[in-house]
This record gives structure tokens, sequence and C-alpha cells, in this order.
């Protein structure tokens, strides 16, 4: 069963999030607990958890998602900033358990150039002390892949997927399932995988299938592309209005739903709208057109 849902604001209290969605059609989502390019770990009072479950559960909502803060960097160099990493990380686990929600998807990081092969050890290890360490017995760690820029880790699939086997390999010491994988269309673009036809949609899926597994896959942040093929550069855009095109996105969602090994995976619209507002009913609109 495929859901479709989108990108939705959180502001003024984190609630409000399923008022915003149910407004727009959204049959499930993913927000920020907070702001996205700071630190922050917000306490989440017991009135505002409490309001949150049942609108959850009154609107039908779901699954629902965080996305991780940008500053998140498993494969950095720096001590710091990998502790800040995995704290607040840890922190996002607990409050999906706390919340109800599906689990926190993120940005690996970057190994600034240094290599894949360098960091590997340090991203998975790491990967194991957030997952062991964070007492939660629901929410998953989601992977996102990248664009590809910037020495960015998972512009292609073997990485994530090294990633996955090293994290469940008995030199780590951790078989865990709560370990799954987003793939983002307009990332996967620029790195340059072909979505634009049927055969290119399915040799992507094989691919990620044989690298990754496609019982990995738990959502897709469904986003057209401002920039070419290959170009590296994260640039999304509203759905039929890039370069991905409509027809890209209906081989997509006929691939997904004709494909035994896929199931249960959500759609996440993360456009810029158009009125340049974020995800809106418009995209959301179309994307449901396309299930029929």
């Amino acid at each position: 069963m495929i859901k479709i849902g989108a990108h939705i604001s959180s502001a003024g209290s984190i609630d409000l999030s399923f008022d915003r969605a149910k407004e727009m059609g959204a049959e499930c989502m993913q927000i920020f607990i907070s702001p996205p390019q700071m630190w922050v770990k917000p306490e989440i009072s017991p009135q505002k958890i409490e309001r949150f479950r049942k609108k959850a559960e009154e609107s039908g909502i779901g699954p629902n998602f965080i996305h991780g803060v940008y500053l998140a960097n498993l494969a950095t160099s720096s001590p710091e900033s990998l502790e800040k990493s995995i704290d607040w990380l840890r922190f996002s686990l607990k409050t999906a358990d706390i919340l109800g929600l599906k689990g926190t998807i993120i940005h690996v990081g970057s190994h600034k150039g240094s290599g894949f092969a360098g960091c590997l050890k340090q991203v998975a290890q790491a990967i194991k002390e957030i997952l062991d360490s964070s007492n939660s017995s629901f929410s998953y760690l989601i992977l996102e892949n990248c664009a590809g820029s910037g020495g960015t880790i998972g512009c292609n699939f073997n990485e994530l997927g090294q990633i996955l086997k090293q994290v469940r390999s008995d030199l780590i010491g951790v078989q865990d399932d709560r370990l799954k994988v987003c793939l983002d269309t307009q990332h996967a673009f620029a790195s340059g995988y072909d979505l634009r036809t049927e055969e290119g949609v399915w040799k992507t899926l094989q691919e990620f299938d044989q690298e990754i597994g496609l019982e990995n896959l738990i959502a897709i942040h469904a986003n057209d592309s401002k920039t070419e093929l290959g170009s590296k550069k994260d640039r999304h855009e509203n759905i039929g209005q890039g370069l991905i095109k409509e027809a890209g996105f209906r081989f997509l969602i006929k691939a997904l739903q004709t494909n035994p090994k896929v199931s249960d995976v959500v759609l996440l619209l993360e456009v810029p709208g158009l009125e340049g507002k974020g995800p809106d009913k418009p995209n959301l609109d179309l994307l449901k057109s396309y299930l029929k």
C-alpha cells in the first residue's frame, strides 16, 4: 500500500502539523522537531505530547517521520561534531518513540573529500551507538541518499548498502532491523540515476534492491529536479515542472505498485510549492492521481 504525504510545518506547536496535513490532504507526513540548522533539543511538554498523539489517532494520518538536523555528520573528522551528531540523533529517536512516529530520516554526512572507505567504520560504529543507546523499541533510523556534492555520503546505493551491511555485521556486533533507507528522487537523479523513463526506473529499483534491498526501503522523498541528470546539485522542483517530469513519477509509482518486494512505502513531498511556500495540495493531488 502506498501513502502520499509531505513535509509539513510544525511551527507554533507540533500538533498543528496534523491540522495542516489534513487541510492539504496528506496521508502521512514528515516534520522538524527543532530548527534544522541548530543543535536544539526542545523539551516537549506532556500536554503537547498528549495533543499530538490524540490528533494522530483521530486523523488517521501516518506513518509519520522526523527529519534530522542538517548539522548531523556521522563521517566528520571532528570528535566534537561527531559527539553532537550522535547525541542529537539519540534524542530524536527517543522523541519519535514518545510521539509515536516511525523514525528519523537523516543525511549521513560528508567525509569532506577524504574518501568513503576511510570513514565507513566510523559511520557504522556511530549508528550502532545511536541504536544501542536510544532505548527505542519502535523508531527507525533512516538513511537518505544524497545528490553527491562536497564529499557527501550515499550518492550511490552501494555506499548506503555498505553501511547497512557493516552495521549488521559481526565486526560491529549488532543485528538491528531498525536501520532503514529513504530514497530521494531528486538526489538520485542528480547523482546519475535516470528516473525519466520506465526502463530507467526499473533499473534504479533493481540496483537499489541489489545494493540495499527493497525490504529496507521505508520512504521516498518525491521531488522533481531543477538540475540535469548527474549534476550532483541538490535542487528540488515541483512535480512535473522539473527534468524528471510527470512521466517519471508515473513510472515510479507503477513500478512500486507492481513490485512484490515493496510494501507499505510512503511518498513524501519536499517541493517548493506553486507559491514558493513548500509542499502544497496541487503537488499532492497530482501525485495521488498517478495511483489510479
